[in-house]
């Protein structure tokens, strides 16, 4: 095992007294009550959002970069696999560790303890510390007439933005594309073991770990030091021309994207991220037009003119199915409530407060009580959406929430008007603020709804097969037919997405005694057939195999194995070792480089 290279001397996990040794230095670095070894206390830390558990050394939570660092320093010297996480919030799990099969220890470092954001300029850039989220990041903006690359979706439950750039995250917003930056500081460790900080952020900052680290974090810097790079940006550059090319035969966005990978961004927890340096956006004032169609060629037609023929993109294109809507309605209800309620802000303390609760219960092997409590209260209260809506739903089948701003809300309105005048199929409303701002957000609650409906359902439901899809940016099929007997097998199918970028969240709820992963394997080669990329934007975590380019991308950042290994199925070994050496060995046919 490595020596240390902090000058503690060497430390090893292999026993106890060396796992001690390490737990020790740890708590040197960060105090002793923010060394976590016990089952409960770790178990929102190594237990995923969606999927996903395995077993740790530690979690550690640091309070500074300097102490990131540190525990960094102590992690690598005892040859422990470093586990990197923020909110934690994934829905592939790959913030945690899976199972226990691994070579070495695991560390876990959180970094919510780091939560700085610091605004550069008037506020047309931002550098973010690791534990950001983006719901601060959106409220730090506000007041500047500014706003972060997501808003709402992840943000509303307390996704951080350094998650965001690791996994190449999508989002509803047409015009900026998946999150993405050139600006990062990082650590690295290099393929002799050494640890190295790299600081590409831009920004001067000094020549030692410690000037760099302390620096950033207090602040100390001025405009003198930031440097605007024309080389490296600070969001994607490319997107908004990107899905504007309807008759492209590849998807506009998809995780495994090579000409998306760069660095941090796309890194999947390979490094350890410290600051990124990212673009904002000008908040502009906005028209919600909703829109319902029994054809689906209706909304190819609606999402292939708005792409193509207004002067400028959409703001978000978001599609709902029926099937969606009713669940999400009722199953999504609380947290739509809370949200309309309360705002963002609130999310991740229901939720922080949610999982301490469960975890309770189940070490009564007690598992769902907090969500069938909280689905017996919803059920007795009335509906929530507006009556427009709700009409709709009776109507339509296949939902289309268009939201474009102001200066481009006549040329969209007229196109609708003329398009759906005397059309049988569909029709449209134009939304006020309070029916537009409801729409979205029942769009985004829909997202969990699944969860709490297989949680209440315990005797019914298997498990979720959850899917993110990216079709070609020509498809005109892109509702989803699927064979007998695969039907026979799913209790609800949940359709909804970004409909103008084409990725589509599918969620199957399975039913009991159907096997969820032979299901989303077959799914998998449906897809294949189809020519779409999958994951879309969730990132491959420890759910979907990662092709031979990703995989070489993270070999690339993390030659010695030591962050998140296993990652999109990879290899758990020091070194690589036992790494699908042969790429048509071991991988799905979707994902092999030359599937499709």
């Amino acid at each position: 095992m490595s020596p240390s290279r902090d000058g503690t001397g060497p430390v090893r996990t292999g026993d106890a007294a060396g796992r001690e040794a390490v737990l020790n230095r740890l708590r040197q670095v960060v105090g002793a009550a923010h060394v976590l070894t016990d089952d409960a206390q770790t178990r929102r830390f190594r237990k995923g959002h969606r999927t996903g558990q395995g077993e740790v050394l530690a979690v550690v939570r640091p309070a500074t970069l300097l102490e990131q660092w540190q525990v960094l320093q102590a992690a690598v010297a005892a040859d422990c696999i470093v586990i990197m996480q923020a909110a934690n919030t994934g829905l592939t799990g790959g913030s945690t560790p899976d199972g226990d099969v691994y070579d070495r220890d695991v560390v876990l470092i959180n970094t919510l303890r780091i939560p700085g954001i610091q605004v550069l300029g008037k506020g047309e850039q931002v550098v973010c510390l690791p534990g950001a989220t983006l719901d601060r990041l959106e409220q730090t903006l506000a007041p500047l007439g500014r706003e972060p690359h997501s808003v709402i979706g992840s943000s509303c439950i307390g996704a951080s933005v350094l998650g965001g750039i690791c996994n190449n995250s999508g989002g509803a917003l047409v015009r900026r594309g998946p999150a993405y930056t050139e600006l990062a500081l990082y650590a690295q460790v290099q393929a002799d073991g050494s640890l190295t900080l790299v600081n590409h952020l831009g920004i001067d900052l000094g020549s030692t770990p410690e000037d760099i680290l302390t620096r950033l974090q207090l602040g100390q810097y001025g405009e003198q030091d930031v440097r605007h790079d024309p080389t490296r940006a600070a969001a994607d550059p490319r997107y908004a021309e990107h899905v504007r090319d309807v008759d492209a035969e590849t998807p506009a966005r998809f995780n495994a994207d090579p000409s998306r990978l760069f660095e941090a961004s796309g890194s999947a927890g390979k490094l350890c991220l410290f600051a990124v340096r990212l673009d904002t956006f000008p908040k502009e004032a906005s028209t919600v037009f909703y829109i319902g169609s029994n054809d689906p060629a209706d909304l190819t037609t609606v999402r292939r003119h708005l792409l193509t023929a207004l002067p400028r993109l959409p703001i978000a294109g978001e599609y709902i199915h029926r099937t969606a809507y009713d669940i999400g309605e009722r199953y999504g209800k609380d947290t739509f409530l809370l949200i309309d309620r309360f705002g963002t802000a609130r999310v991740p303390a229901a939720f922080a407060l949610k999982s301490r609760v469960d975890a309770f219960f189940e070490r009564l092997g007690l598992r769902g009580v907090s969500d069938r409590v909280i689905q017996a209260v919803m059920n007795r209260l009335p509906s929530h959406l507006p009556a427009r809506m709700r009409e709709w739903r009776d109507r339509f089948e296949h939902h289309l929430l268009v939201r474009v701003s102001v200066d481009t809300a006549p040329a969209t309105r007229e196109f609708l008007s003329a398009f759906f005048d005397g059309r049988a199929s569909g029709a449209f409303f134009e939304c006020d603020a309070d029916e537009g701002r409801k729409a979205f957000l029942h769009r985004f609650a829909i997202a969990g709804a699944a969860i709490r409906y297989r949680e209440a359902h315990p005797n019914t439901v298997g498990d979720i097969v959850a899917l993110d899809v990216a079709l070609r940016r020509n498809d005109r099929e892109w509702v989803e037919q699927l064979p007998a007997d695969l039907e026979d097998g799913i209790i609800h199918k949940l359709y909804y997405g970004h409909f103008f970028c084409h990725v589509f969240h599918q969620d199957y709820i399975v039913r009991k005694g159907v096997d969820p992963l032979q299901m989303e394997h077959a799914m998998w080669t449906l897809l294949d057939v189809r020519r779409a990329e999958y994951p879309a934007e969730h990132n491959v975590g420890h759910l979907y195999v990662a092709k031979p380019s990703l995989a070489g991308f993270y070999r690339q950042l993390d030659p010695t194995n030591t962050f998140n290994p296993g990652i999109g199925h990879t290899s758990r070994e020091r070194g690589w070792e036992d790494c699908c050496a042969d790429s048509a060995k071991g991988w799905p046919q979707g994902y092999r480089e030359n599937a499709g």
